[in-house]
């Protein structure tokens, strides 16, 4: 989904296209049936996964009253009855085992928020997290081989997209964002 498609609102984090088109990919969610995203921001990752699987249970977890405000009025817009969104900071207690965790942020909690992750999984649930600091992606994946996860799939995305410059053109970059995939298995318990 283009990016310009979602309601936006200032300083309300938003995963971009592109990043989410491979998160998603990586969440397997065709063989999903609940999702837990947490730190939803505007819900694009929420939103595309319940319209891309409409039998797919979507929890988003978001902490900021005007993110909480925004991803709403997105799920009204796109009309998502598949999601509740629940309002607090993760780790929260939830009922129920997930297929799929995508964590776009940590609130300086990553450790602790990888554990509870991880607890929320079904064994084979996979877990994708996406980070723009170099510390979080150190963090995530000393954290994660501590944990016993040795099959850890590790991406860096550079984005670049064509713009306009009087009467030429060039590629204006993004951001680089990392993005980790794992999938918990019997022994992550």
């Amino acid at each position: 989904m283009k990016d310009e498609l979602f309601l936006r609102g200032e300083k309300v984090p938003m995963t971009k296209e592109v990043v989410r088109a491979l998160a998603l990919s990586k969440l397997e969610l065709h063989r999903a049936s609940h999702l837990i995203d947490v730190g939803a921001g505007t819900g694009s990752v929420s939103i595309e996964a319940a319209l891309q699987h409409p039998s797919l249970h979507v929890t988003a977890i978001e902490r900021n009253p005007a993110a909480l405000r925004l991803l709403d009025e997105n799920r009204q817009h796109f009309a998502c009855s598949n999601i509740d969104i629940l309002p607090g900071e993760a780790p929260m207690a939830l009922t129920g085992k997930a297929d799929a965790v995508f964590m776009g942020g940590s609130g300086g909690h990553l450790t602790e928020l990888i554990d509870w992750a991880m607890h929320q999984l079904h064994c084979g649930g996979r877990l994708v997290m996406t980070f723009i600091l170099q510390e979080n992606l150190t963090t995530a994946l000393a954290h994660l081989e501590q944990m016993g996860v040795h099959d850890v799939d590790c991406l860096q995305l550079q984005v670049s997209s064509l713009t306009a410059l009087g009467s030429g053109h060039y590629f204006k970059p993004n951001n680089p964002v990392f993005v980790i995939a794992c999938q918990k298995e019997e022994h992550h318990v």
